[in-house]
């Protein structure tokens, strides 16, 4: 089976209206693959001026924008939280949950991210699930471990039919802004453990599910890293900012 691919920008806390501008006007001149497609997820503050340069420009479909957090919650008393209605009025189709640095700055739990996930797919948002370990938990040969205790509360949550509608991407917590990547073979086989897990529970669904890696990814790494059979695409943070760098991630990608 033929799996979409996706190559997803995390731009974190950065960006300008300078960079909206700039990176729409350089993806409209770049050549993807067949069946692949780009998410980029600026900062809240950012999605109106890029759905609107979007549109200016005619961004091809195969592009989409997506989001960094949502709440769990549809409405109410939450200062500075954000809704999947809020989100899905500026043409927000994805957004990103359980980030390390969500789960390891502002402590959300696995449960927290399960339900986040249960919002975003009851509004029709593709949620873009993140896990993985830190490399204490690399070197004690718990790196398994994590990543079923990470996935486990959203398959409870909302069951295996829905996960068929979630992409996941693995990124180990020490390769994250650190420069250190995974080799590919590496990245592989801890890939081929997330699917087998899944496919534990579904086969049907684990064949469907985008796995992502992310982790320095660069244009330098990314063709090895996308040639793996169980990578279909990439989280990518640092090197999403820079438009000539991102251009060359995205036309490695492999649908």
């Amino acid at each position: 089976m033929n799996r979409r691919a996706i190559v997803a920008a995390n731009w974190k806390m950065n960006g300008s209206l300078a960079l909206v501008n700039s990176m729409v006007s350089e993806l409209n001149n770049v050549t993807l693959n067949e069946n692949v497609e780009v998410v980029v997820c600026p900062s809240f503050p950012y999605l109106a001026a890029f759905s609107i340069a979007s549109s200016n420009v005619n961004l091809p479909t195969a592009f989409s924008l997506g989001a960094q957090n949502l709440s769990e919650h549809a409405k109410g008393a939450f200062t500075g939280e954000v809704s999947t209605s809020m989100l899905q009025e500026f043409g927000v189709n994805y957004v990103i949950v359980g980030h390390s640095e969500r789960r390891s700055i502002y402590k959300e739990t696995s449960t927290l991210v399960a339900q986040k996930i249960k919002a975003a797919l009851a509004a029709g948002l593709q949620p873009i699930l993140c896990i993985g370990e830190s490399e204490d938990e690399r070197v004690a040969e718990q790196t398994n471990v994590v990543l079923a205790a990470q996935l486990q509360p959203v398959i409870d949550e909302i069951g295996i039919e829905k996960f068929a509608d979630v992409v996941v991407a693995y990124e180990p917590v020490w390769a994250i802004g650190t420069g250190k990547t995974a080799s590919p073979e590496m990245a592989q086989t801890t890939h081929q453990f997330i699917r087998e897990f899944i496919a534990k529970i579904d086969e049907s669904v684990a064949v469907k599910v985008p796995l992502l890696y992310g982790g320095s990814v660069n244009a330098t790494n990314c063709e090895e890293l996308f040639a793996q059979a169980d990578i279909d695409g990439g989280l990518i943070g640092g090197a999403s900012l820079k438009a000539e760098e991102f251009k060359i991630i995205c036309s490695a990608a492999k649908g």
